[in-house]
């Protein structure tokens, strides 16, 4: 198990923390849900999705089912736009609770991310009960979009009484493989921040997300829960060690571009997935601090990571290029540091 577990009286320990093993079944497929599987190691087994057709049979035997909202793709959930676009996450996030509980599952654990709480220049820390997006601005494409539509199902199953119910959401995800608007924003030629705004960085490495969703389970842990390391990197200290220089632009600049640059097709990511790479949503992670879990990785190894795993790729308008992946899709950030590329323009005006 990755993260390091402390003992404390402030936590229930659950069946596992008493000794008493799990028939664990992983749902999902991607780095995140690879890496919540080898957590939980000979005990679990793997689902890429449960199926339609005897969803019940899928899960049978299943103590703790663990339902990975969170894939660690970019490319899984890019197409998803609008509320109907999400209505596949939706089927499956309420077949797979459904069944949970009809097998009389224990416990069950969902991946998502703090992404769902937005991200904001005058809001420095995110804390476990902070707000989800809601009214207009929880009308989302691509991941977060997708995030808020599986939170909603699964806050519907969280107002009956079993199984025990846990939401896991992490900081930005990194290592393991793991490909997102965040680690994409680190494959262009330069950083881009927004003017007049610091924006601190959290990293949580995939292993350590799937070490939490054990530790809940063993402790007993329920509710909504963020993850995330104590250390925050500083702008400065991300850009020495990404080798890249930064590029500052007014805000009304660079989302303004990325909306024009989205609405033609040159960037697949929406607009709104800028914020994440420029605004701050570190979180506090307190109800997992309070019971002792403790990441075994910092921000700063997990940036390591992170680095390490884009080393030699180069990602323009939010798209790999030179190795010909033309149809990799990518971040905002990444694409609007890079506005004054004619290339960009070119493209947009063929668009």
């Amino acid at each position: 198990m990755a993260g390091r577990q402390v003992r404390s009286g402030r936590s229930a320990p659950g069946p596992a923390a008493e000794g008493s093993s799990h028939d664990v079944v992983v749902v999902g497929d991607g780095p995140v849900a690879e890496a919540v599987t080898a957590a939980w190691g000979p005990r679990a087994r793997s689902l890429a999705e449960v199926p339609a057709q005897d969803p019940e049979g899928a899960l049978t035997g299943a103590s703790v089912v663990v339902l990975v909202a969170h894939p660690g793709r970019i490319d899984a959930v890019a197409d998803h736009r609008g509320p109907l676009g999400h209505a596949a996450a939706v089927a499956h996030a309420q077949r797979t609770l459904s069944a949970a509980r009809a097998v009389r599952a224990a416990h069950v654990v969902v991946v998502s991310s703090a992404v769902v709480h937005g991200a904001h220049p005058d809001r420095p820390t995110v804390h476990d009960d902070a707000p989800l997006l809601a009214g207009r601005d929880a009308v989302r494409d691509g991941l977060v979009g997708h995030l808020l539509a599986v939170e909603a199902v699964v806050a519907r199953h969280a107002r009956r009484r079993a199984p025990l119910l846990t939401v896991l959401r992490p900081a930005a995800v990194a290592g393991g493989g793991v490909d997102s608007f965040v680690t994409r924003h680190f494959e262009a030629p330069r950083l881009l921040t927004v003017r007049g705004v610091e924006r601190p960085w959290q990293l949580v490495h995939v292993e350590d997300v799937a070490a939490a969703t054990v530790f809940v389970v063993e402790h007993g842990l329920t509710g909504p829960l963020t993850v995330g390391p104590p250390d925050v990197l500083t702008p400065a200290q991300v850009s020495a060690a990404a080798g890249l220089r930064t590029v500052d632009l007014p805000a009304a600049t660079a989302f303004g571009a990325a909306e024009r640059l989205h609405r033609v097709g040159v960037l697949p990511a929406p607009s709104v997935e800028l914020s994440y790479v420029v605004y701050p949503w570190t979180v506090a992670a307190d109800g997992l601090t309070a019971a002792g879990f403790v990441p075994e990785r910092s921000s700063a190894q997990t940036l390591d990571a992170l680095l390490e795993g884009v080393r030699g790729r180069l990602a323009v308008g939010g798209r790999r290029v030179g190795a010909r992946d033309v149809a990799a899709l990518g971040a905002a950030g990444a694409a609007v540091a890079l506005l004054g590329t004619a290339a960009i323009w070119r493209q947009a005006r063929r668009r």
